[in-house]
This record gives structure tokens, C-alpha cells and sequence, in this order.
């Protein structure tokens, strides 16, 4: 697969990648504007026997509560437009402006990892999780393919090929890339991003299907230059004097991040008596490289680093003075058996993990050696399992994993009819690169478990939703307490709270069908976010108003309509890219602002569209605005993405 990567860095380079993605483009709008093509297969009669309803996705979740019928797939238009639904995690995030940048989630997500885990997750918005891909039950070939391209030099491509064998085996493929190019100090074209996955997937069950076998290999390279964000110049006296965008200075010109993954995942199902007691295994294999690069390190008139934390920017360096170039590579192997159940009152599922894994650290001498650290090890041991009770409209759910001996993470809730109420509760250890890290600019070590405790949580939801008429309305309450909280400090290097943190968060969700009106409002209000070792807006809002209908004698269903994403002032954090980590700090603030998009959407068959003006509103309030401290968002764009199903 390396020779593959590597063939196709030679084919973009070239230049032929580029002439090929305009004569693909000019096809698919030919084909968008011209009568649409035979995207299906029909019988003399003109009935179609092969579509949508005839190809269902089996997810791994489904077949581990003994469901392996799988659903069908998603032709709706409502989320097509938005860039966050081509990723594989559509949550909020702070980002560094551009797709494909590093990233943090923005707002507070009940932690339930447990053990040796690396802890460098700038990428991972961007990374596959094998445990969540989807897998096609076809009964003709199927390819999925999708293309989005703005303006700004941003790219999403995605292809996927898949083919049953009969009912009981299918196998396919899939190709994802990511790309955009500088929008900051640069002229325009000039790559920032690079991804690619290559994704090898499969399935199989017995004709008596008590069997079930799912596989997959992924091979994900990511590649991102890093620029340190806007470098104020002398006449820059405040922050709305640094949205030119292309004309401003940046700190970093040839440093570069890379974070490439290797996944193995495999998960097998048999039952043993019926649905009442089925046996399972989870193979994981995870491999992580990182890699940060700097040839040009920049110092000032006076010798002194000029870029980097507030601590280092005051000391040399301690490797090498020209140059970075700092390496981790972390190896981590799962084991998983189990037994579940499912029936219809009662479902199940209970488990032993073993845990083998191993990092390493290197970093680059100024001779040119790359000095290793101490290899750590680990071997650890989980228990862990979920049960669910069901009467009628009353629901009882409890889940949870302990490892041997001192972190867990437990959570149980109650339904009854529309009300919900959750408790959760989680003891988690420092990530491995918060425990130690050794870098040309930054070295700590906190082994000692007496230096950092364990982090606690505790948190308490209620929710309540219910449909009204043509409205769905969807309530939700949530007090969470933090005890020890390990984070990054405003010198960019690990730290852990004395005292508690408390958040008081609510989650309103609102959706409207009325006729031919869509509307759909999603608000975040979080209380105690701006203190000590922890940032979050205390507003977030997403709100999508359109109207959707036939046009042509039904020949185009389409969708128009105006989004908007607000977000109330606060302190973002940092970014450190050398270490891959945001850190809290004190000395920007982020304005509030909203960004509203115009979109045009549309289906014709088998081929969905869109159409979008983004960041409408530039000028109108502001002429930008920052995701991260110096690190703007994009300017306005035009943005086209089309999806092709094909089912023959």
C-alpha cells in the first residue's frame, strides 16, 4: 500500500492529477445540466428492481445487539451541504481555520477512555474509526462516490465500491481524500493539507446466520504545514486590522506536521443458544506515527527564538538549534471476548479486554543521530459490559468498564415515555503524552502517579422529547463536577487543577416540518466554561431554515435555505505544533460572530447536488473573524458538492 501512496504523490505532482479533477468537474456538471443518466437497472416494464431500498448498511454496533439486518441508505438533503457531515466526526470543533487543520472538540463530551492512549488527537476528526465504518448487504454492485470543492482551495473526495456474493459475503473499497490550500501568507494554490484513506473492508455470515464475521484495514496518511498563525506587523494596533488574509505575515515557513495510522479491526459473532446467548471477538490493532518537522526554526534580531511557548521562547533549543524533528510511534493491540444476549424485553453484553501496547519517542540531534527515550510498555486488563431492561414505555440502561485496578467509567439511565434522567461517573489516567514527553522545545515527565491523579467526573443529565404536531422539541439539562482536571497550561506544558470544575450545560433541539418548510435550530448554553483549565463558548448555536419541493414535473427535488453558526466571545485556546496540543491562555479573546451560508440543493435520481455561498455576511459586521488565537476563519467562499449513487 506504500507503493500506492507513493504512486499517487508522483500522479498529483505531475500536474495530471489537476487536469483530471477539471475534466471530471466539467463532466459532472454536463451530466447535472443534461438529462439525468441510467443510474439503475430496469425491466422491460420500466420497474425499478435495484436502488436504495435494495442496498442496507450493517454497522458493527447493530450486529454486537444481535440486529444484522442493517438499514437503508441516507438520500436526504438535509445536512448535505454542511462540510461537517463529509467528516467522519460531525461535531463542533475549534480548528485552525482551514480543513483538514488540528482540532479539539468545542464543546464538553463525557470522557470513556480508558488506559494507555497516546493523547495526540489533533487528527483525529479526520481518521476513520474502524470500529464505526459502514458495510453493504447489495444485491447488485454498488459505488458511492462524492466530491466537494470551494473556492478557497478546500477538497473532499470520497469513493466507494462494493459487491455481494450472494447473501452471505460482501467486500469493497474505499478511497477518501482530503485537501486545502493556504489561505494565511500565501500565494494562491499553495497546499496546507494533505489526507488520504485507503479503507479494505468485508463481511460474511453462514446461510443460518448464526455467523458473523466483519473486517476491515485502513491506511490513513495525513500531512498538515504548520504557520504558527498571523504574525502582527508594527502597524497592527488591533485584531480587526488582521483579516487580509493572504498579505499577512505568519511565524512558521517550513515546519510541518504528519500523523500517519495503520488499523487492523476484526469482530465475530456466533450464536450459541438463539438470540439469547451469542458469543463474540474483537481483534484491534492500532498503529500511530507522529512526526513534526521544522527546517527553519525563527529566531529574532537578537539570536533568540522568536516562536514556540512562552517558556522556550526564552531558551535555546536542546536538540538541535537550525532544526526540528521530533517522533513518536505508538503500537497498540486489543483483545476482546465476550458473550451478549438480546431479547425482547432484556439485551446484554459482557466482556474482557487485554490491552498490549508500546511507545516510542525520538528526536533529531544536531550530528544527525535520532536519540531514542525509554521504550515504555504496557499490559493491562478491562472488564466491562451493558444491560437493558424494557417494559412497555419504561427503560432502564446501565453500561460500563473497569480497569485492573484503578480507572472506570460507569453510566446508567431511566426512560419513561418522553423524560430521561443519566448518571455517569469515570477515574481516567493522564494520556501517555501528558505523562512524558521529550522534544527539541519541550521536555516534562510526570511517571510518578503521585505527581498526576487520576481525573474524575461526575455528571448528571436529564432530558425530556416530544413531538408536537409538526414540531419536535428536545430539552436537555446536565451538571457535570471535575475533580483533577490534567490539561495544558497557558506555557503549553501538562497541568492538574487543585480545585473542582463545574459546568452547568443545556442542550436545546428544535425541528419544524410545515408543509414545505424546514427548519431545524440546535442551541448549547454552558455555564463555568471560561476558567481555569478548561474553555468552552458559553453560547453555540446552529440554526437551518429552508424550503424543499418538486420542480421540472417532478424531475428535481430541491432544497433552498439559509444556515447560520453563531458563537458567543471567549478565551480559545492555543495550539502548540510541535506537540500537537491546544492549551489554555489568557491574553486573546475571541469576539462573538455569526457565519450565515446560502445553499441550493438538489436530487435528480440518483445524483444529489448542492450549491453554496458561504461566510454570506463578511463585511456586513466584520471582515473576519478567529477560530484560534491569530488563526483566522475563512474568508467567503463558493462552495459545489455533488453525490452519485450507482447501483449496477
Amino acid at each position: 500500500m506504500s507503493d500506492l501512496f507513493a504512486l499517487c504523490l508522483q500522479w498529483r505532482k505531475s500536474g495530471l492529477a489537476a487536469r483530471f479533477r477539471a475534466a471530471l468537474l466539467a463532466g459532472l456538471l454536463a451530466l447535472l445540466l443534461a438529462a439525468p443518466a441510467r443510474a439503475q437497472i430496469i425491466d422491460d416494464s420500466t420497474k425499478v428492481l435495484y436502488g436504495p431500498l435494495t442496498t442496507r448498511i450493517v454497522r458493527e454496533r447493530d450486529v454486537l445487539r444481535d440486529q444484522t439486518e442493517g438499514t437503508t441508505l441516507d438520500t436526504t438533503l438535509n445536512t448535505f451541504h454542511n462540510q461537517r457531515y463529509w467528516l467522519p466526526d460531525s461535531s463542533f470543533y475549534q480548528d485552525l481555520g482551514n480543513l483538514g487543520t488540528a482540532s479539539r472538540r468545542l464543546l464538553w463530551q463525557m470522557p470513556n477512555q480508558l488506559g494507555a492512549r497516546l493523547g495526540r488527537n489533533a487528527f483525529d476528526r479526520y481518521a476513520p474509526n474502524p470500529a464505526t465504518i459502514p458495510y453493504y448487504d447489495t444485491r447488485s454492485p454498488f459505488t458511492y462516490f462524492r466530491y466537494q470543492q470551494s473556492s478557497v482551495g478546500e477538497q473532499i473526495f470520497e469513493l466507494t465500491h462494493s459487491r455481494s456474493f450472494k447473501k452471505l459475503a460482501n467486500v469493497g473499497i474505499t478511497y477518501n481524500r482530503v485537501a486545502s490550500n493556504k489561505v494565511l501568507g500565501s500565494i494562491p494554490r499553495n497546499q496546507m493539507v494533505r489526507h488520504s484513506t485507503i479503507t479494505l473492508f468485508g463481511r460474511y455470515q453462514t446461510e443460518d446466520e448464526r455467523y458473523h464475521l466483519l473486517a476491515n484495514y485502513l491506511i490513513t496518511r495525513h500531512e498538515a504545514v504548520e504557520q504558527g498563525g498571523i504574525r502582527p506587523q508594527a502597524g497592527d494596533t488591533a485584531l480587526r486590522q488582521l483579516f487580509d488574509y493572504r498579505l499577512e505575515e505568519v511565524w512558521l515557513s517550513q515546519a510541518v506536521n504528519r500523523d500517519n495510522r495503520d488499523d487492523a479491526h476484526l469482530t465475530q459473532t456466533y450464536r450459541l443458544l438463539s438470540r439469547g446467548l451469542t458469543a463474540y471477538h474483537t481483534l484491534d490493532f492500532n498503529r500511530q506515527q507522529n512526526r513534526y518537522n521544522d527546517d527553519a526554526i525563527p529566531y529574532d534580531a537578537e539570536g533568540r527564538i522568536r516562536y514556540y511557548s512562552p517558556a522556550t521562547a526564552r531558551r535555546q533549543t536542546r536538540y538541535d538549534s537550525l532544526k526540528t524533528e521530533d517522533r513518536a510511534n505508538y503500537r497498540q493491540l486489543d483483545n476482546t471476548v465476550g458473550v451478549l444476549g438480546h431479547t425482547d424485553a432484556v439485551d446484554y453484553r459482557l466482556y474482557g479486554r487485554y490491552r498490549n501496547a508500546r511507545l516510542e519517542t525520538r528526536s533529531l540531534l544536531a550530528n544527525g543521530t535520532t536519540p531514542t527515550t525509554s521504550e515504555r510498555t504496557f499490559n493491562q486488563v478491562f472488564l466491562g459490559g451493558t444491560a437493558a431492561f424494557r417494559y412497555q414505555q419504561f427503560a432502564i440502561e446501565t453500561a460500563g468498564e473497569y480497569k485492573l485496578a484503578d480507572e472506570y467509567w460507569l453510566r446508567a439511565s431511566a426512560r419513561l415515555g418522553p423524560l430521561t434522567a443519566e448518571i455517569a461517573s469515570t477515574s481516567y489516567s493522564p494520556t501517555l503524552t501528558q505523562q512524558q514527553f521529550d522534544g527539541n522545545h519541550f521536555q516534562w515527565k510526570h511517571l510518578d502517579k503521585t505527581e498526576f491523579n487520576n481525573t474524575k467526573v461526575n455528571q448528571l443529565l436529564v432530558r425530556a422529547e416530544r413531538t408536537f404536531g409538526p414540531q419536535r422539541i428536545m430539552v436537555e439539562g446536565a451538571v457535570v463536577n471535575i475533580t483533577s482536571l490534567v490539561y495544558y497550561n497557558e506555557q503549553a506544558v501538562p497541568a492538574q487543577l487543585k480545585e473542582d470544575r463545574r459546568l452547568f450545560i443545556g442542550h436545546l433541539r428544535h425541528r419544524l416540518v410545515l408543509g414545505k418548510l424546514r427548519a431545524d435550530h440546535d442551541l448549547t448554553l454552558t455555564g463555568g466554561g471560561n476558567g481555569d483549565g478548561l474553555r468552552i463558548p458559553a453560547i453555540v448555536l446552529n440554526s437551518r431554515v429552508a424550503y424543499q419541493g418538486y420542480l421540472f414535473k417532478k424531475a428535481l427535488f430541491g432544497q433552498i435555505g439559509l444556515e447560520t453558526y453563531f458563537q458567543s466571545r471567549w478565551r480559545p485556546y492555543d495550539y502548540s505544533p510541535s506537540t500537537q496540543q491546544f492549551f489554555v491562555q489568557n491574553s486573546f479573546t475571541a469576539r462573538s460572530y455569526p457565519v450565515m451560508d446560502v445553499f441550493v440543493s438538489g436530487d435528480i435520481k440518483a445524483v444529489t447536488f448542492f450549491l453554496k455561498l458561504a461566510y454570506l455576511n463578511q463585511g456586513l459586521y466584520r471582515n473576519g473573524y478567529f477560530t484560534t488565537p491569530y488563526y483566522t476563519g475563512n474568508p467567503r467562499s463558493f462552495q459545489f458538492g455533488v453525490r452519485w449513487n450507482f447501483f449496477d
